[in-house]
């Protein structure tokens, strides 16, 4: 009998112990909604919080399980990540939105550049193509001047000669012949201006006879001079200017002693220019000419 009763000592133990771990388990459950309804059921002048905690939030009902209960179900899951859901999707239209307003204030901004810069290419062509026009109009304007002052120049020169050599045909007595030494000189003369334009032969005869003999005298021997002249070397009559000055003296202030014809070469200033001029040859009377 003692044997028996030792040996069910120990399982009557671990019996009871499992009954009490039952109890607790049913009886926790219980216990709480218990609190809960008797939380619910107190008398609201009971529960009304005072002055000074009249701020105060309790914090939310979680439930017996915590936040998270590992026996949910998918819908309760599923309620409780669609408002998160919701939000992270208007949060991605809303980036969206603001992509394509920047990506369409980018291609504004672009086409904006594109036309400035067009615009500051074409202005930059203007440009460039009114300086060329300028620099021709330039030009123009400068080959216009320079033609204008050629012709000035040249109208200036059509009047102004100066002297490029001289000589003196000597006369025996009143008689209107040349003397072979006077041929020579007249000879010599024309040879130097064969072939070239722009000068007149000035003549001036003089007579140591007194008044109207003198003048008349002195004619008869100009006039020798370019028939002479004309004759024998083709000198155009044009191209000499003669004077029959009798006893006037001469631009030197001297007296007339004999008869004698005074001949200047004179160059036209435009002629000068030419390299054909007579200028730089030497004078007939054996000077070389200024």
């Amino acid at each position: 009998m003692k044997k028996h009763a030792v040996l069910a000592s120990p399982f009557t133990r671990h019996f009871a112990v499992a009954i009490v771990a039952s109890a607790l388990t049913m009886a926790i459950p219980v216990w709480g909604q218990q609190a809960s309804s008797n939380a619910q059921s107190t008398p609201p002048s009971a529960s009304q919080p005072s002055p000074q905690a009249a701020t105060y939030v309790p914090p939310p009902k979680e439930g017996f399980w915590g936040h998270l209960n590992p026996f949910a179900r998918k819908k309760w899951v599923k309620r409780q990540l669609d408002p998160i859901n919701d939000q992270l999707n208007e949060l991605d239209q809303v980036n969206s939105k603001n992509a394509r307003e920047i990506t369409d204030v980018d291609n504004r901004a672009q086409a904006g550049i594109r036309r400035a810069q067009s615009t500051a290419d074409g202005a930059n062509q203007l440009a460039t193509t009114a300086s060329s026009q300028a620099q021709q109009a330039n030009n123009t304007a400068e080959e216009a001047s320079n033609t204008v002052q050629h012709l000035n120049t040249t109208v200036h020169g059509l009047d102004q000669f100066h002297q490029v050599s001289s000589l003196s045909v000597d006369f025996r007595g009143e008689s209107p012949v040349l003397t072979s030494e006077a041929k020579d000189q007249l000879d010599h003369l024309a040879q130097s201006i064969v072939g070239h334009d722009g000068y007149i032969l000035q003549i001036a005869a003089h007579s140591p006879a007194r008044g109207a003999y003198g003048i008349q005298s002195s004619q008869r021997m100009a006039e020798a001079v370019e028939r002479y002249l004309v004759t024998q070397h083709q000198i155009p009559i044009y191209r000499m200017h003669a004077v029959a000055l009798g006893n006037a003296q001469p631009e030197d202030g001297s007296r007339v002693r004999h008869s004698s014809v005074h001949v200047q070469l004179m160059e036209n200033s435009l002629a000068a220019q030419e390299p054909a001029s007579p200028q730089g040859t030497v004078s007939l009377n054996g000077a070389e000419r200024p």
